[in-house]
């Protein structure tokens, strides 16, 4: 028999997940492993929003929704623009998806062909590299060297070089947790738009910021496409849901594929989503605890040889240069968590380049394990 085998799937794997299971099956052995691996909330979603499923569930059929979600669902986000950011944003703009991850894959295949060419920095979230790969699109990852954000010059410079057709950034940023301020955003999309490139912007870490007020990508234009999911400050990851806001020619382009790919998102997981927003006071106070265990990492991660790569602006990630400590992260990463078991991504996730030299840490857990995470790591560094 012949097995047929894609080139598609020759794409970087995603190490961070590779790390969840090496510390799962130190788990499983009975070891006490805290992963500060994954980005993902410790907290489960808001009771609100755990009730309105149950009470689906009551009530009995759970079916297909439309493609672009449910109707309440999509007022509910486009309520949320005008509440939270002082925009008027049309339901009909927005599409629901099977999280964050669905939305790259309609934005990627509605927006470009193989072939184009899209930025995006590095370091950078690896399933924007990896899908992009396996799709046939030229990824043009532009090192920030230092720089916390991409800049509109970094833009002008690799458009220069050879004209570009789309970018994609995300503010906060995974893995450095950086914020780009609201001007250098202003100037990235306008230098953007001047140039004929295509904008994605990845704001998933939305309400995650520490300093500044959240500023969307869609205040500067129309045209811009917005990508974001109730899997980080709603506390939603298994939920698998998120959205899309588009711009209007591109809502029956990405409606077409979705029907095609996906039927539509998980229908308990929109009804649960509506209430989402209703949940601030629960939220924000997980939000507090990520402060926290924020303001301990800022000083201990130093300390410990760990220094910072990037400010701690958003999202919940400490993204470190552990050059003091070694010149390979992967390596380092799997004694760091088969000798302290401690778990934590290795940079090559998000830098093909300069990732031997860094390391991501999550610390969206409680912070009891942060603690503790700490003192293994000074014991086993002594």
């Amino acid at each position: 028999m012949v097995v047929s085998l894609s080139r598609r799937g020759d794409v970087e794997p995603f190490h961070a997940m590779d790390v969840l299971a090496g510390a799962n099956r130190l788990i499983a052995q009975g070891k006490d492993v805290i992963s500060m691996a994954v980005g993902q909330p410790s907290d489960p979603a808001p009771a609100i929003v755990r009730e309105a499923a149950a009470a689906a569930l009551k009530a009995g059929r759970i079916g297909y929704t439309d493609a672009l979600g449910l109707a309440a669902l999509r007022r509910a986000i486009a309520a949320h623009y005008g509440e939270h950011y002082g925009l008027d944003v049309a339901p009909e703009r927005i599409a629901v998806t099977t999280g964050s991850s669905a939305a790259f894959n309609l934005a990627f295949l509605a927006m470009f062909d193989a072939g184009d060419r899209v930025a995006i920095a590095a370091p950078g979230y690896p399933a924007y590299r990896n899908i992009m790969a396996a799709l046939g699109i030229e990824v043009v990852e532009i090192e920030l060297e230092g720089a916390a954000y991409l800049h509109a010059e970094h833009l002008r410079a690799a458009h220069a070089d050879k004209p570009l057709k789309g970018v994609l950034f995300a503010s906060p940023a995974n893995p450095t947790g950086a914020v780009i301020p609201a001007d250098a955003l202003k100037e990235l999309v306008e230098t953007a738009d001047t140039l004929g490139i295509a904008v994605i912007s990845d704001e998933i870490y939305h309400r995650l910021a520490y300093n500044a007020p959240d500023t969307t990508a869609l205040a500067f234009g129309r045209d811009v496409t917005v990508i974001n999911s109730f899997s980080k400050y709603y506390c939603m990851t298994g939920w698998r849901i998120g959205w899309m806001v588009l711009p209007q020619p591109l809502v029956r382009p990405v409606e077409r594929i979705a029907q095609s790919l996906y039927i539509s998102a998980p229908e308990l997981s929109q009804v649960a989503a509506i209430e989402a927003f209703k949940a601030t006071a629960d939220l924000e106070a997980v939000k507090a605890r990520y402060a926290w265990n924020r303001e301990l990492l800022m000083k201990r991660l130093p300390e410990l040889g760990f220094a910072l790569a990037a400010p701690m602006d958003g999202a919940f990630y400490a993204f470190c240069d552990v050059s003091r400590l070694t010149n390979d992260s992967m390596a380092f990463a799997g004694r760091m968590l088969g000798e302290a078991h401690v778990a934590a991504t290795p940079g090559r996730d998000f830098d093909l380049l300069q990732g031997h030299r860094t390391m991501r840490f999550s610390y969206a857990g409680s912070h009891d394990e942060i603690v503790e995470a700490v003192s293994r790591l000074e014991r086993w560094l002594k």
